[in-house]
């Protein structure tokens, strides 16, 4: 058994890593899901309101709500699959939570790429509201999630994943470690 969390500031490529883990049949909990299922059900939208409730969720419930509230869904996916991939990470809380219990079948992979790389990539996509349309901007949300602890969860990641090269070049990094481990992607990374 293997759970691969990934963690990285928004626009780093942890969404990408998700996808590709999918076209390998390998099951994918987004605790960003958890968030935008708490939006609905106080009636918000996610759009706008993700990290208002992200934000709220810790301060309701603890620094390790949302990790906790993703536990039940790794369980239910490691029943029929070796291997998930827990997308999206924000704090050394989270990461202790599931090292607490799954132990060494915990990786964690640290996606990183600069600001500027990161904000064309968020403009493209174009699934997040920015400020001009009442959502947040990509300073503040960097800000945020760099509150909730994400800068200690990315120093203390098992891999780090550079992703500022081509996207063909960044999947077969994800592939590589997917298919053969952490250690295929240090390899790949030095």
């Amino acid at each position: 058994m293997t759970v691969i969390g990934t963690v990285g500031l928004p626009g780093s490529g942890k969404g990408e890593a998700a996808t590709v883990a999918r076209e390998h049949d390998i099951p994918v909990v987004t605790m960003g899901d958890v968030i935008r299922q708490e939006c609905r059900d106080r009636g918000l939208d996610p759009a706008t309101h993700h990290g208002e409730i992200a934000t709220a969720l810790r301060e309701e419930n603890g620094p390790a709500a949302i990790a906790e509230r993703s536990l039940p869904m790794i369980r239910e996916e490691l029943e029929d699959s070796d291997t998930v991939l827990v997308d999206g990470l924000r704090s050394g809380v989270e990461l202790d939570a599931f090292r607490e219990e799954f132990g060494d079948d915990f990786v964690l992979v640290s996606i990183e790429a600069p600001f500027e790389v990161r904000k064309e990539r968020l403009a493209d996509r174009g699934r997040d509201k920015g400020e001009d349309e009442g959502g947040e901007s990509l300073e503040a949300r960097d800000e945020r999630e760099r509150g909730f602890g994400m800068d200690d969860a990315m120093a203390r990641a098992d891999v780090v994943i550079d992703n500022t090269d081509t996207l063909a070049t960044f999947r077969t990094k994800i592939t590589a470690l997917l298919e053969e481990g952490p250690e295929a992607v240090r390899e790949v990374e030095r």
